[in-house]
């Protein structure tokens, strides 16, 4: 048997350098640099020129809360302005390219997960207004927001999120992401593989495994939007455990705005392969990936993977 490998596949937004993020994913994981143990498919400049500088913070994980303004320079008040400013944003952004299906198919389909995203963050906003807030909030509280838009870094998330998965299904991007994992897939040549992806990263590691197949011990899937019916609609293929996938372990948390749906078992057959993980992301936008592979459901799955092939080799 040959060594154990796992590839990541990362989620939204701008990254550091391809180098520097496996190594920061690796010391979440497992405590160390894996070295050629891991790889990171690193598809961040699909759709970025440069990546973030080494000491910036990500986005998705642990930036600032921006203030965002309308063209017009006014910020949005409502959701539904939010979310007709963002729709906007993201068509532009994404610009002209080949759609699955229809791209105003797309927009209603996405619409209607933006604005689910969007009322859940009201809502969560409303409870944490009830709570006296920790020091690290204070600047969040301080914004001169709506209260809808108050939820720790939820505009920047929702940015994010909701740009790069519109371009994905919908900017012509979706098979130069998918390329990048087949690069680092085709690169384990032997051994037990973990795939493990990360937000819209989980989407680009299930469809390129539903596509061809490949033989993985275990498919981990952290802040996944897989279980949500608008990003299902819009999958090329139907749910299923991708073939060749011996086991998948899914993890969220309930505040995760990315992962509204947190059950994958019921819609991925055959039944007993996906096992859902309820976890504490304490991330400020609860989305953020460090915590999720630091969740003692990832890092005991994927440990015992590594351990077995350890001890394998030592008798």
């Amino acid at each position: 048997m040959g060594d154990a490998t796992v590839v990541y596949i990362h989620g939204n937004g701008n990254k550091v350098r391809k180098e520097l993020l496996k190594s920061q994913w690796d010391e979440a994981l497992f405590g160390t640099d894996m070295g050629p143990a891991s790889r990171m498919a690193y598809w961040a400049p699909v759709r970025h020129a440069a990546p973030l500088p080494d000491d910036g913070p990500d986005p998705v994980s642990d930036g600032p809360p921006p203030v965002r303004e309308f063209p017009d320079g006014r910020v949005p008040r409502t959701p539904e302005e939010f979310i007709e400013h963002t729709l906007r944003e993201a068509r532009r952004k994404a610009g002209p390219g080949p759609g699955r299906p229809s791209a105003r198919a797309g927009d209603e389909k996405l619409a209607h997960w933006l604005a689910k995203m969007t009322y859940s963050a009201e809502t969560l906003g409303r409870a944490e207004d009830a709570v006296p807030a920790p020091a690290s909030s204070d600047l969040a509280k301080a914004l001169p927001l709506p209260q809808f838009l108050r939820t720790r870094l939820f505009e920047l998330l929702v940015k994010a999120t909701f740009e790069d998965v519109y371009a994905y299904f919908f900017g012509g991007v979706g098979e130069a992401m998918r390329e990048v994992v087949r690069g680092e897939l085709a690169g384990v040549r032997d051994g037990p593989l973990v795939v493990l992806g990360h937000s819209l990263g989980t989407v680009i590691a299930y469809e390129v495994l539903r596509e061809e197949r490949r033989d993985v011990s275990l498919l981990v899937s952290a802040g996944a939007p897989l279980g949500i019916t608008e990003v299902q609609d819009l999958l090329a293929l139907p749910t299923a455990v991708p073939a060749g996938v011996a086991a998948w372990c899914n993890v969220s948390d309930l505040r995760d705005l990315v992962a509204l749906d947190h059950w994958l078992r019921p819609e991925y057959g055959p039944p007993g392969l996906v096992t859902d993980h309820l976890v504490t992301n304490d991330s400020d936008n609860h989305h953020g990936i460090a915590p999720y592979l630091r969740s003692a459901p990832v890092r005991k799955e994927v440990g015992a993977l590594f351990d077995r092939v350890a001890t394998d080799r030592v008798e």
